[in-house]
């Protein structure tokens, strides 16, 4: 049975384009595209035909279409879905159907290619061995308040997408609860023309931003929150309710200072202290 083939388009230059994705245009029987228009410039700029059956794909019909794509896939068709730019799923159509494909164990495959949110994190010159994607920011200033403030002590490297009429607004509500002088990077168009990637803390940023007025698609990188290791005084506390619910000290001592980071030396002979005190 042929598959629902998740297909990654190029976020700006077409030469990134694989060619897989030039194959799968052509021969797919049905090429799901969150933009018609934009699929056929792109096959354009690509010399490629496409072959099959186009029908509209996003996210205001993405469940509606469903059924239908499926019923091409159950009689034998490969399905290629696409968006604007990057991979499917993505902040982007597609969750709906790899989801309803996997209930009725139905073959769903991807075709790797550009990404928007590994292009900036590699760029960025952040920590890129644990990182995180948040998608959009909130466009209401509450909301955007209360989501950042839910990231302020995530230790990952997180990435973020920004509409850039917004950008200045995010980066002041980020130097709010993250810092002024949180790492971060804006990752402007990249791999086109005028691709641009600006380093420098959360407020210098936004200053920039406000004077600058960037444009085009925005890639937000920002710094893990730092790891503060607190005080050993202030575990004793801890330590010792954990003790006196009957765990050993050395074993309560362990536990908090693998969570903690402090010294166990330190924490226990401060215990010991406290206990005998």
């Amino acid at each position: 049975m042929s598959p629902v083939v998740l297909a990654a388009t190029p976020i700006g230059d077409p030469g990134d384009a694989s060619p897989r994705l030039r194959a799968l245009l052509a021969e797919a029987d049905v090429v799901a595209a969150e933009d018609t228009r934009k699929l056929m410039d792109l096959a354009r700029r690509l010399g490629v035909t496409v072959g099959g059956r186009v029908v509209s794909h996003h996210e205001h019909n993405e469940s509606q279409r469903v059924d239908e794509l499926l019923d091409a896939v159950r009689a034998g068709g490969t399905v290629a879905v696409v968006s604007d730019a990057g991979m499917p799923t993505v902040s982007d159509p597609g969750l709906a159907l790899v989801r309803a494909a996997v209930r009725e164990a139905l073959p769903v495959t991807a075709l790797p290619g550009p990404s928007a949110v590994l292009t900036a994190l590699a760029l960025s010159g952040l920590p890129t061995d644990r990182f995180c994607f948040e998608g959009f920011v909130p466009r209401r200033p509450g909301a955007r308040a209360a989501a950042l403030g839910a990231l302020a002590d995530e230790r990952r490297t997180l990435v973020l997408f920004e509409a850039p009429h917004r950008l200045t607004a995010t980066l002041r509500a980020m130097v709010d609860a993250f810092g002024p002088d949180r790492p971060a990077a804006v990752c402007r168009e990249l791999t086109k023309t005028h691709e641009e990637v600006v380093r420098a803390p959360l407020a210098e940023l936004a200053a920039w931003a406000e004077t600058s007025a960037p444009r085009g698609e925005i890639v937000l990188v920002v710094g893990g929150a730092p790891h503060v290791v607190p005080a050993v005084e202030t575990l004793v506390p801890q330590v010792l309710a954990r003790a006196d619910t009957g765990e050993r000290l050395k074993d309560a001592v362990s536990a908090v200072a693998g969570d903690t980071g402090v010294s166990k030396r330190e924490l226990y002979e401060a215990a010991l202290a406290a206990r005998k005190g």
